[in-house]
């Protein structure tokens, strides 16, 4: 039986620097950053650079990142594994390129209140899977 876990890298600045940083940086850097990286993934050429940049939105927006692993029962440790790269195409073209831009422009809108803010970034968090069904 595989669980998921999540851990956070400890060279993080703290709690204080994380809030500071977004209000007078990461919130108008993160909103330009997710356009850029949303228009990158409307193209052949910039696709792979787009979803690097998305995957890299909590990072941009307030100094934070996050990984998924799944653990295997003897406890060994694992990322777990793509979607078939067709389908992931497949369903970018059809379906990720639009509800993308919904789910980014919701998740943005969010963050730009305080009481929204952790439903924001965990939007952000999952913006990979919802482009492109890929694995965060």
């Amino acid at each position: 039986m595989n669980r998921t876990i999540e851990y956070a890298e400890s060279n993080r600045p703290g709690c204080l620097i994380q809030i500071l940083y977004f209000l007078f940086i990461g919130w108008w850097l993160g909103g330009a950053w997710v356009i850029v990286a949303w228009v990158l993934m409307l193209t052949v050429i910039g696709l792979p650079l787009g979803a690097a940049m998305l995957n890299n939105v909590p990072q941009v927006m307030a100094l934070r990142g996050r990984r998924i692993l799944q653990v295997s029962p003897g406890g060994y440790v694992r990322q777990a594994p793509e979607v078939n790269f067709l389908l992931r195409v497949l369903y970018f073209l059809l379906v990720g390129w639009w509800l993308s831009f919904v789910w980014l422009s919701v998740a943005y809108a969010l963050c730009m209140s305080i009481i929204g803010l952790p439903l924001g970034f965990w939007m952000f968090d999952l913006a990979p899977a919802i482009v492109s069904l890929k694995r965060v």
